[in-house]
Parts: structure tokens; sequence; C-alpha cells
């Protein structure tokens, strides 16, 4: 568990720097960042996207996924328990002030427009859907090696800089589901690993790939997606690819 514990200090270590940062931003300088962060994340996503072995189950995967997500308001449950950790945890007081300067300019500071619960549901999502936090912590668990999820603190780390600068304190709150989720991972690893395969991998981090593009566009604000939503498509995937064995026994026979 080490590792895992070492993720979630890098992801706290980055969000401090980045809050750092934002809080000597102007309103300009934080969209840049916001921006910045969103095509970084849109080019994971797609990288992680494009290395499917069977598109058709990725297609599949996210389009059920997204119809039981939506059915489920997964987003929607995630967004208030962001908001029970905000109300419980962080006692910072968001406001707006309304009255004018004497420029007839709306004051209005940084902080407000911060929103902790979408930070810790964006953040949550992306350092938990890849590949790396599945390879790492099986190989954390089982062998002991922990080179894999070190390797991945560090990029979660810079990233925690860019999400806390542009979204706000809930992106350190992320931990939370970084240590829930490859916690789980590296402690049930000698259990779940047979049954991983390289095949397996592949489509899940495709398919999480599609999800990470998703806040990749939420950031640089071309549409609202409720990405996790899409979130029932990682074990839709799963599925897919356990059962192809027998799919294709079914059609050769046909053949």
């Amino acid at each position: 568990m080490i590792a895992v514990f070492v993720n979630c200090i890098a992801i706290i270590l980055g969000s401090i720097l980045g809050l750092a940062i934002s809080n000597k931003m102007t309103k300009e300088l934080n969209v840049t960042i916001s921006d910045a962060a969103g095509i970084v994340t849109l080019v994971i996503g797609l990288q992680m996207a494009l290395a499917y072995n069977n598109i058709i189950y990725v297609i599949l995967s996210l389009i059920i996924g997204g119809i039981l997500g939506n059915l489920a308001d997964i987003d929607g449950k995630i967004l208030k328990f962001g908001k029970f950790l905000e109300k419980h945890f962080y006692h910072k007081k968001v406001y707006q002030e309304t009255k004018e300067n004497p420029n007839n300019e709306i004051s209005k500071p940084l902080s407000s427009q911060k929103n902790f619960a979408y930070a810790f549901l964006n953040a949550s999502v992306l350092f938990c859907v890849g590949a790396m936090a599945i390879i790492g912590s099986f190989k954390a668990g089982i062998q002991k090696d922990y080179t894999i999820i070190f390797t991945k603190s560090v990029l979660d780390g810079f990233m925690a800089i860019g999400f806390a600068a542009s979204m706000g304190v809930g992106t350190a709150f992320s931990c939370i589901a970084i240590l829930i989720y490859q916690g789980a991972l590296t402690l049930l690893s000698s259990v779940i690993a047979p049954y991983v395969t390289d095949g397996l991998i592949t489509e899940l981090s495709a398919a999480g790939g599609c999800i990470i593009m998703m806040i990749g566009i939420n950031l640089l604000e071309i549409k609202k997606i409720k990405t996790a939503n899409y979130l029932p498509a990682m074990i839709l995937v799963v599925i897919f690819v356990l059962v192809d064995p027998y799919i294709q026994n079914i059609f050769s026979f046909m053949k």
C-alpha cells in the first residue's frame, strides 16, 4: 500500500502548489491554465483511446454504459458526495461580491469561480482511469514493484497543479478516490491478476481514454459532458473482452 500513499501525497502536494499559484492569478491567467490543462488531458485521452484492439467493444461499452450511468445518475451522485466533503471538511466560504467598484466592474473573487465538487469529480476520474493505475497496482501488490505507481505519482502530481490552479481545492480530495480504488486493486491483486490479460488492459485503457477526453472537452468548455455517467463502460468493456472467446467460437461454428 506504500505506493498508493505516495500517489495520494503527490496529488495533495501538487494541489497545494496549484492553489498557491491560483491565489496570485488573474482571471485571464486562470483561463489560460484551464485551457492548457484541457488540451493536455485531451491529448492523454486520445493516446489511450487510439490503442484499442476492438473498436466495437469500446463503442458498445460507451453507449450502453452511458445509458446506464445516465439512468443511475452516477455523475449527480458523485457531485453530491463532493458537496458532502466540501461541507464537512472544507469550510472555506465561497462568495461573490455584487458591489460595483469605481471602474464599474463587478468585483468577483477568483475562489468563487471554483467548484469543489466538480474538481473532485473530474480529478478522481482522471487519476483513477488508466492502465498505469491497474498495472501499477498489480505490480505493487504481487511483485512489490512500485516503479509504475511512482511514475504515475509524478505525472499525477504535475496534473494536480494545473487542475487545482484552474478548478480549486476539490482536486486534492480526489486522493480519497485514489486511496479506495488503487488500494483495493493492490490488496486484491493476487486474486484479480490471473484474469487480467494484455487484451483486457488495452480495451480498458481505450474506454478510459475516451472518458478522459470528455474531461478535456469539459475543461475547454466545448461541450458539457456528464463524464461520470460513462464509468459503467469500464465494467462493460471487461465483460465484452471476457466473453469474446465464446463469441468467436459461435462465429466459427456458424461458418
